[in-house]
């Protein structure tokens, strides 16, 4: 039966990492998952403070994934029209992935700075930031899954 769990769970950790590029699968949770699932095997691998730790990581890191870019968004001078934009887009761009989650953030940025009168140097200042600000977002995500396949294969092999 630990064999099962331990390919299921493999399964889960490389989907996780795949997860964070693909928007559709929230790619840190995906890890997480084969961790816990590693946890039911006979002697569980790992301590309850270790799966804690790594449930609130996973937790922090997937909502910073909408934060990020809205905070980029105004970072580079975007107006509160255009942090609205950046989380308009980033739902709307969940309707049209892969390419939506990418450019959704950027294109409502870019709307709700033109909606605020900003010109378009600056209104692409701020879209710049919002795109900035998803490939941070995406950085932590892919830190944060790469960790636990560490400990997963470390795991298995150690």
């Amino acid at each position: 039966m630990d064999i099962v769990l331990l390919i299921v769970a493999g399964f889960f950790i490389l989907v996780g990492i795949l997860g964070c590029f693909l928007p559709v699968l929230p790619g840190p949770p995906l890890s997480y998952a084969g961790l816990l699932l590693m946890q039911l095997q006979s002697e569980a691998p790992f301590s309850t403070n270790f799966m804690i730790t790594w449930l609130v990581i996973a937790i922090v890191v997937t909502a910073l994934d909408y934060v990020i870019p809205a905070y980029g968004t105004k970072r580079y001078g975007g107006s509160k029209l255009g942090v609205i934009g950046t989380f308009v887009g980033l739902v709307m761009g969940l309707f049209f992935t892969p390419v939506g989650i990418i450019l959704g953030p950027l294109l409502g940025a870019l709307v709700g700075e033109y909606i605020a009168g900003k010109d378009s140097k600056d209104a692409m200042r701020a879209a710049w930031g919002s795109f900035v600000g998803f490939l941070l977002g995406t950085l932590v995500k892919l830190t944060a899954s790469l960790f636990m396949a560490y400990y997963y294969f470390s795991n298995i092999l150690g």
